[in-house]
């Protein structure tokens, strides 16, 4: 018998229905993840599962118990069910240590000071131990993710579920709950995570489900998904998260805005540093030097460009299109775009890309200038 089995799942809200039928099957130790649009029903399946909401229809077995059965005992079985929340849920009036113990003493019965022991351990187990006699407000939100999971694991749930545990952190944060999520993985822990972390759903999971409409549209192996997809809007998804788009204006751009746009990019994804550094000097000496001073000679303003950047699951090397329509529509020779207007500015974007001719639609297109970044 599968660990969890959802039958006809759905749920309706007055203005909305985000899940239609959901249908899955989970095994012991399997990490799952959940990737799919805003607003496909991911966090709703997932509130689902430990009733912090009420299907309309269906089934949840869990162990063999129907979670939607009237006479079954939630607080028992929400017992067996770890939640990570995406913005922590930690009680701010509590140290760190009593927030772990929190659930072993109120729910389990178990003593203070084995809940305490057991609480050291697993902050230990979560590089936070030195943290345990200190309060929420004084961690960074990694490490207040970190606790959270500490929290979850002293109930000793048989499944764990994370909503985004990374979307409310800084991106310099979220490489350190990602580690603690993928040790969690490999020591067998049953976990379905919604994630918008492409790395850690190709690389940790044993499945991923794709959602969309309220469904389950696709589920299969990493590889499946990433590599081979069966369905078209798998395939547009998976390639839609892997792309960085910035639409740079003249002559009020926010270079500082762009900056940190393409750096949340780069760290989410996993983006090597030396690639991650290649592709923001090209851009910014793109956006910064080269286009506005097209921009300055033409007396173009507003959008005069739109960067689109494609990076590659594997490989070194990322591709970026400038879609320059405006600039050429003002007037711009298309043959000068793709060369700077002075020395400095040839010489460092040569040395960190080679001028390409871009893919598809705009293969024949002057007004779009390809690089290829690596």
């Amino acid at each position: 018998m599968s660990l969890i089995e959802v039958q006809h799942l759905r749920k309706e809200f007055p203005d909305v229905t985000p899940l239609k039928d959901v249908n899955a099957t989970i095994e012991r130790g399997e990490t799952i993840s959940i990737i799919g649009p805003s607003g496909t029903g991911k966090s709703t399946l997932l509130r689902c599962l430990n009733r912090l909401e009420t299907p309309t229809s269906g089934h949840i077995l869990i162990d063999g118990v129907d979670m939607c059965d009237p006479a079954t005992d939630l607080p028992a079985m929400r017992r067996k069910i770890g939640m990570v929340f995406q913005n922590f849920n930690l009680f701010g009036h509590m140290l760190v240590v009593e927030n772990v113990m929190y659930g072993p003493t109120k729910l389990l019965g178990m003593g203070k000071q084995q809940a305490y022991d057991e609480a050291l351990r697993l902050l230990g187990q979560v590089g936070l131990k030195d943290k345990a006699l200190s309060f929420p407000h004084e961690l960074s939100g990694g490490q207040k993710q970190r606790v959270a999971i500490a929290r979850a694991l002293a109930m000793h749930p048989e499944v764990i579920l994370f909503d985004e545990p990374t979307s409310a952190l800084d991106p310099t944060m979220v490489s350190e709950v990602l580690s603690v999520m993928k040790d969690l993985a490999a020591e067998g822990y049953t976990m379905l995570v919604v994630t918008h972390e492409m790395s850690f759903a190709r690389n940790v999971s044993n499945r991923v489900f794709f959602m969309n409409e309220g469904e389950i549209w696709e589920a299969g192996p990493p590889k499946q998904i990433f590599e081979n997809p069966q369905r078209p809007e798998t395939y547009r998804f998976v390639f839609s998260v892997r792309s960085w788009e910035w639409e740079l204006a003249y002559p009020d751009a926010d270079h500082h805005a762009m900056v940190g746009s393409l750096a949340t990019f780069c760290t989410r994804q996993l983006v090597g540093r030396r690639l991650a550094d290649a592709c923001q000097h090209v851009i910014e000496e793109l956006a910064t030097e080269r286009l506005p001073a097209v921009a300055r000679g033409i007396g173009a303003r507003g959008t005069i460009a739109k960067f689109t950047l494609h990076v590659p699951e594997e490989g070194e090397k990322a591709q970026l299109e400038v879609d320059c329509h405006h600039l050429v529509e003002c007037g711009a020779d298309p043959r000068h775009l793709a060369h700077g207007y002075d020395s400095i500015s040839d010489a460092l974007i040569a040395g960190y890309s080679v001028l390409t001719t871009p893919k598809g639609d705009s293969a024949n297109d002057p007004a779009i200038i390809g690089y290829e970044i690596g």
